[in-house]
């Protein structure tokens, strides 16, 4: 009898790593469905509770970033490194994979070090235009790099690179059928434009101050807005939304269902992570993009110029926002011509069946 083939996948942080890692085990057990998956996150981080959500098993590793600022976290650092290394060792010798897969975030890089070490092989999947210096490294090794963007070999042996695209909810694949089914859900008004800000699903600084300090403009603005703060900021914008007796203000700390929100916003507003414009391609939304400045090498700016750059996105900058951002996504919103230019040319960047392609990959270097 022969055994069930093992992949271990790594990652997480944010949505924009968890959700393409879900795709991709989903997309393995289609084609194999005896295949055993195993998630390796992050302690504390959401993926330990999106994961199982997901009806995966996960296991955690002891490791955290580089802070930014002067703080102790940044003195023990070099020890929780050395644990989280110790415990990727001793989840591989446990789990005893076929092949592993990186798709970003902290955890990704401690076990696919200690993957190497073993001898097992690998994927890098690489969302970001720009790709940081872990992934540049385990590069040297990796088997297969699954990509999103055109001239990654300036920073990938060109012989390893593979086209895939960043993988995205399977839900997104046919919005255009839910419109009718959002407006019940999010109890919204028929007749009125929608404008959908995604704040993160740990809430983005900027983007939630910026409607916060204009909250007053939207009340007379004659659209609505569907809010997604993250859990940080989700209290705030609540009170000040109730506060203004903004009716036309829903505020959600999560959003479910990005399905149905996605299915009816004329215009977005989000942060420029590399899995969230993956969703606005496939989606076809005419967007503003506020690109993080707290990511490593700025990549966030280079996504968001990569569809800039096509006449499929706008950008307003971090430093930019609270002065420019809700005036422009209005005036985007009342521009029916550059909003649906913006959408036809941002539809044609979609990459399809991105989940598909890597499991597939993945499959091929067990083989």
């Amino acid at each position: 009898m022969q055994k069930s083939l093992k992949v271990i996948i790594s990652g997480g942080g944010t949505g924009g790593h968890i959700f393409p890692a879900i795709s991709i085990a989903n997309a393995l057990k289609l084609i194999d469905p005896a295949i055993e998956i195993l998630f390796v996150g992050a302690k504390g981080r959401m993926e330990m509770e999106k994961i199982p959500q997901a009806g995966y098993k996960i296991q955690g590793l002891s490791i955290s970033g580089l802070q930014r600022r002067l703080t102790y976290k940044n003195f023990i650092l070099p020890f929780k490194i050395t644990n989280s290394l110790r415990q990727a060792a001793g989840i591989l010798k446990s789990f005893k994979p076929d092949a592993a897969v990186g798709v970003g975030g902290y955890a990704s890089g401690a076990l696919l070090y200690m993957a190497s070490r073993r001898k097992i092989p690998y994927l890098i999947q690489e969302q970001n235009s720009y790709p940081g210096i872990t992934n540049r490294i385990l590069a040297k090794k990796a088997r297969k790099i699954c990509v999103a963007y055109d001239g990654m070999d300036k920073y990938f042996p060109a012989e390893k690179i593979i086209m895939t695209g960043n993988p995205v909810r399977q839900d997104l694949e046919n919005i255009h059928d839910k419109k009718e089914e959002a407006i019940h859900f999010f109890g919204l008004d028929i007749a009125k434009k929608t404008l959908l800000v995604i704040g993160g699903s740990l809430g983005a600084r900027t983007i939630n101050q910026s409607l916060l300090q204009n909250i007053g403009i939207l009340k007379n603005a004659g659209i609505q807005v569907i809010w997604q703060t993250g859990k940080g900021y989700y209290r705030q914008a609540k009170s000040q939304a109730d506060h203004h007796g903004l009716d036309n203000l829903h505020v959600h700390d999560f959003i479910n269902r990005m399905d149905l929100a996605y299915s009816v916003a004329n215009v977005v507003i989000s942060r420029a992570g590399a899995g969230t414009i993956s969703e606005l391609c496939l989606v076809g939304k005419a967007c503003i993009l506020v690109p993080s400045p707290n990511v490593a090498e700025d990549h966030q700016t280079k996504n968001a110029m990569a569809l800039v750059n096509e006449h499929a996105a706008m950008m307003v900058p971090d430093v930019e926002a609270p002065a420019r951002l809700i005036q422009a996504a209005l005036t985007l919103m009342a521009d029916r011509e550059l909003t649906e230019t913006l959408s036809a040319n941002i539809r044609k960047l979609a990459i399809r069946d991105s989940a598909r392609k890597i499991a597939e990959e993945v499959l091929q270097i067990i083989q």
